[in-house]
């Protein structure tokens, strides 16, 4: 096999840049939610497992309706109800997040595979659904080279594209985008100022769960039309990464989204085309990525000042 002759082709690399397109808005999706979630001070490691629920919830609603849109409205609503379970830990109860995150992804892993088989039973081939079909646009999609890049996607791939402007807008240029980033730097000021700290905190964690649930709802039934146990694979924690290493803001996530989905597609080309190297080493380059990113920007970022710390109002 000649390896550089199968790389170096122009079909390897519209392959290669489609792909990260479309592997990127898994992680794309859960980083939006987080950056409304984060901005408002509270950090949500829980996000693998409400994509998992709302990667059943699409699954499960398309499967027994057959209606597509149907399928996202359940995967929303469960990624807005498993979030508030990380609102109350977090803002009410006011335990530690890292360990209410952890808690919530190990509860959504489990609880999403015991759901799916009570529904569904346990079945040699697992029942699938038609998922979102690629758009056809007239003219663009017969492009050479940039048509099957760019206008050979489904519907979800375009509309998270529009979510990145409209998440940038409602942070940037509205009231409440300034009252989420008052919270996150400084409740004690946006509570004196009238700010109703925690509904913020509650209404941003409710935003990042409908996201994440967005992004389980692709993975299901915007791309494999089945629902696996895991299938989410990390991205989650990946997502989380991605808004750190975006410094919070919606254009570079989005950037850091297509770099992270080209590291997951780069791995399964190299593994289709078959490389010489052994498949496991493949698999983990997305994570080697995330941790190298970690630890590169980690210390060099500006976390709101209020990042992680409960808020209790003072008596008045």
């Amino acid at each position: 096999m000649d390896l550089q002759s199968d790389v170096l082709t122009v079909g390897f690399l519209v392959s290669l840049l489609a792909g990260a397109i479309r592997l990127s808005i898994p992680i794309l999706l859960p980083a939006l939610g987080e950056i409304f979630t984060q901005r408002s001070g509270i950090l949500n490691l829980g996000l693998e497992g409400i994509m998992l629920m709302g990667a059943l919830g699409g699954f499960a609603g398309t499967f027994f309706t057959h209606n597509l849109w149907f399928g996202l409205l359940c995967a929303v609503f469960v990624g807005v109800l498993f979030s508030l379970i990380m609102a109350f830990l977090s803002i009410t109860v006011k335990a530690n997040q890292v360990i209410a995150g952890t808690a919530l992804t190990i509860l959504g892993t489990g609880l999403s595979a015991f759901l799916f088989r009570a529904i569904f039973g346990i079945q040699k081939l697992p029942p699938q659904v038609e998922s979102f079909q690629p758009l056809k646009f007239p003219i663009l999609t017969d492009i050479p080279v940039l048509g099957p890049i760019f206008f050979n996607h489904n519907i979800l791939v375009y509309l998270t594209l529009v979510l990145v402007i409209v998440t940038a807008v409602v942070l940037e240029k509205t009231t409440f985008g300034l009252k989420v980033r008052a919270v996150g730097e400084n409740p004690k000021a946006a509570d004196a100022k009238g700010i109703h700290v925690q509904l913020v905190r509650y209404i941003c964690v409710a935003i990042g769960g409908a996201y994440a649930g967005l992004g389980g709802a692709f993975l299901s039934i915007g791309f494999m039309s089945t629902f696996l146990d895991r299938m989410v694979s990390g991205r989650g924690f990946i997502a989380v990464a991605v808004v750190i290493f975006a410094r919070w803001n919606p254009y570079r996530a989005l950037a850091a989204a297509l770099l992270f989905g080209g590291a997951d597609a780069l791995q399964m080309r190299l593994q289709a085309i078959g490389v010489p190297i052994p498949h496991q080493f493949l698999l983990a380059l997305p994570y080697v990525l995330t941790i190298l990113v970690l630890v590169s920007v980690s210390k060099k970022a500006e976390f709101p000042a209020a990042y992680t710390l409960p808020y209790t109002r003072a008596e008045r």
